[in-house]
């Protein structure tokens, strides 16, 4: 008997029912939210009420910021271009980086990483603050472009994560980090809400690897109703206007003569 070339933990057909992390799928359908499934999938047993509470509050979070965002941009332009929508769903979802919702992924390694460390949250904070400082290197998860003083979406997880007991010591030290962060450099830099998921996802002990995905998981829904609305509102082949661009190239020039 050969090997078999693909593996799966996740879900299996047994005789033509799918079933998921070992449950029949339909036993589930209705019995449990999209949260909790989700928690199932990624997780592979089913969540506490604690944890499917911490887990949609997280899609909730992430599930829209404006119509100017990297990948609400890129979805309706590709769609404007003529496409359907999964197609520009899927680019909303390829603009995802570390400057774009990718942050949590980073984030979460760093916090992982420094919290596994022997030492108190405020003396660990400190020591990988000076680091990241030292090395110019920029911390994942913290400054935001609007929010200077507090993020208020960081805020209102934290408080959820305090009721249900998933403010643990990556939450912890992620909060001492951005105190850190205004100490040494004199300026704040709010936890944003890419650090704030990061600290929880770890605090829940969720592989730091799994960190794009919710923000993937929660966004997707966002980039849907963006998609569906250029389709149904807006004019196809939008474009830059004159006013939006500028060119700083070289002036209108002649070719230079052809050699003999």
């Amino acid at each position: 008997m050969t090997e078999a070339r693909w593996r799966t933990a996740i879900t299996d057909h047994v005789a033509h029912e799918p079933y998921l992390r070992g449950y029949r799928l339909v036993d589930l359908i209705g019995r449990y939210s999209f949260a909790e499934v989700a928690y199932l999938t990624l997780k592979g047993e089913l969540p506490t009420p604690a944890a499917a509470r911490m887990m949609d509050a997280m899609f909730v979070a992430v599930v829209d910021h404006g119509v100017a965002v990297p990948s609400v941009v890129a979805d309706r332009m590709v769609i404007s271009g003529g496409n359907p929508l999964h197609v520009g769903v899927a680019a909303g979802v390829l603009t995802f980086g570390e400057a774009h919702g990718g942050a949590i992924e980073t984030a979460a390694r760093i916090l992982q990483a420094t919290a596994a460390q022997e030492g108190d949250v405020a003396a660990l904070a400190r020591t990988r603050v000076a680091q990241a400082r030292a090395n110019k290197e920029r911390l994942a998860g913290f400054g935001h472009r609007y929010y200077k003083e507090r993020d208020p979406r960081t805020a209102r997880m934290f408080e959820i994560a305090r009721e249900v007991n998933f403010y643990g010591r990556h939450c912890a030290l992620a909060e001492a980090m951005a105190a850190e962060l205004k100490a040494q450099t004199g300026r704040a830099l709010v936890l944003n809400v890419d650090g704030a998921i990061a600290a929880i996802i770890s605090d829940m002990g969720f592989d730091w690897r799994l960190g794009k995905g919710f923000f993937i998981i929660g966004r997707v829904v966002g980039l849907v109703a963006h998609g569906f609305e250029e389709i149904t509102r807006e004019r196809p082949f939008r474009r830059l206007g004159a006013q939006d661009t500028a060119y700083d190239g070289p002036p209108p020039r002649a070719l230079p003569d052809a050699e003999v």
